[in-house]
């Protein structure tokens, strides 16, 4: 019988992190100079607590997720784990090698060339010269830097030095990767090439604890997810139910609420709101449209539909943005309709519809309805699986 202990990668127990700061300053010059004379009693020392009681698991081979604004205790959270900061209260267990990849430019030296950064970080990580000899051009590759390494790394611009620290990173020899969401300052085809090797990491079943902003990665990549908010672990659990928490967390109504009363699969500020959702399905195609209205003046709205099967996995969506349809500010009281069509390539079963109405920064949310919609495909021919794209055989008998 195997000891569960050997199953946990990372183990956190009821882990608190206080910071103290001095919070009296001397204001003006007399008070600078007639502070060194004032006794220690006088301080006044502030707590900050970044972190309470937090506690969760990671398994080995897992890709686990961590979530939360700015400023919720997600980062320090993953300095305790990586040994750079130790906890106030509480305790982490680490089994096996863990490598950080945490904040830019850590273990590099500015007024060096990148290739004297590769060396000087490759010792960094217990690699000997022989051994960074023979992935150096792999490293230099895969950050597409060939023309840069003999210039000084306070030359780069970040996204080059982001492409570097991550290309020496995955050459580390770890059991644990954490990555923290630096790579949000990589260029697109870059992020695409990290994201290729998340799926490598997961092939190889490789431990990873990954810190995003980006729901879509999350959902794309992770086993189990955990949301940060004020120092606390609020939400822990399935991927989808941490994403959907995410995105509520920056659209609690204020001033502002939606007109109907609110239900719990919807949310949103309601300056702009979904009134009508309809959905018509026959052998060939499947309509959908969509009637939003503007109940206050806005810059401009995304709007997005998302289809479910009766398992609850998400089999297609699409948004205005996607379709390179502009939707610019909307005046108060402005309706509009929107019509979305596609091939009836949907198998025989039940639907349901996520409809969305989002800001432009696809985060904060005018209206979202989660299984807003149900409709049926019923079609003549039966397949077992989510999607039928409409094959054609054709089958050749030789003579």
């Amino acid at each position: 019988m195997s000891d569960k202990s050997e199953e946990v990668a990372i183990k956190v127990q009821n882990v608190s992190k206080d910071f103290k700061f001095d919070s009296s300053r001397a204001g003006t010059l007399k008070s600078m100079f007639t502070g060194i004379f004032k006794g220690s009693g006088s301080k006044s020392v502030k707590k900050q607590h970044a972190l309470k009681k937090v506690s969760f698991e990671v398994k080995k081979g897992e890709f686990f997720g961590i979530v939360g604004r700015n400023g919720s205790g997600k980062s320090t959270l993953l300095k305790m784990m990586a040994g750079i900061y130790q906890p106030t209260k509480g305790n982490i267990e680490v089994n096996g090698r863990l490598v950080p990849f945490i904040e830019l430019g850590v273990g590099f030296n500015p007024e060096l060339t990148g290739k004297e950064n590769v060396y000087l970080n490759g010792a960094l990580l217990n690699f000997s010269e022989k051994e960074i000899d023979k992935f150096y051009n792999e490293v230099v590759e895969f950050a597409e830097l060939e023309d840069f390494m003999d210039k000084q790394l306070k030359n780069y611009s970040s996204g080059m030095q982001v492409r570097l620290a991550f290309s020496m990173a995955i050459r580390a020899k770890a059991d644990t990767l954490l990555i923290d969401e630096v790579l949000a300052v990589g260029d697109a085809d870059f992020q695409r090439k990290c994201f290729g090797y998340f799926n490598l990491l997961k092939k190889t079943k490789t431990t990873v604890v990954f810190v995003s902003h980006d729901m879509e990665a999350v959902r794309q990549y992770c086993d189990r997810a955990i949301m940060i908010e004020d120092g606390k672990a609020l939400t822990a659990g399935s991927v989808e139910k941490i994403a959907q928490a995410y995105i509520k967390q920056f659209n609690q109504p204020e001033n502002f609420q939606l007109p109907e009363e609110n239900e719990e699969n919807r949310w949103g500020d309601g300056k702009v709101t979904i009134d009508d959702f309809d959905v018509r399905v026959n052998e060939a195609e499947i309509n959908f449209k969509q009637t939003i209205k503007a109940h206050k003046d806005t810059d401009g709205v995304i709007a997005g539909i998302r289809i479910k099967n009766s398992a609850g996995d998400h089999i297609t969506g699409t948004n205005t943005k996607l379709q390179r349809e502009i939707i610019d500010g909307l005046k108060k009281g402005q309706s509009l309709v929107i019509e979305w069509k596609m091939p009836n390539v949907l198998a025989d079963g039940s639907y349901q519809i996520d409809s969305a109405l989002t800001y432009p920064d696809e985060i904060t949310v005018y209206d979202w309805r989660e299984e807003f919609v149900d409709f049926d495909v019923v079609k003549t021919r039966r397949l077992p699986y989510s999607v039928d794209p409409g094959f054609n055989l054709t089958v050749h008998r030789e003579k």
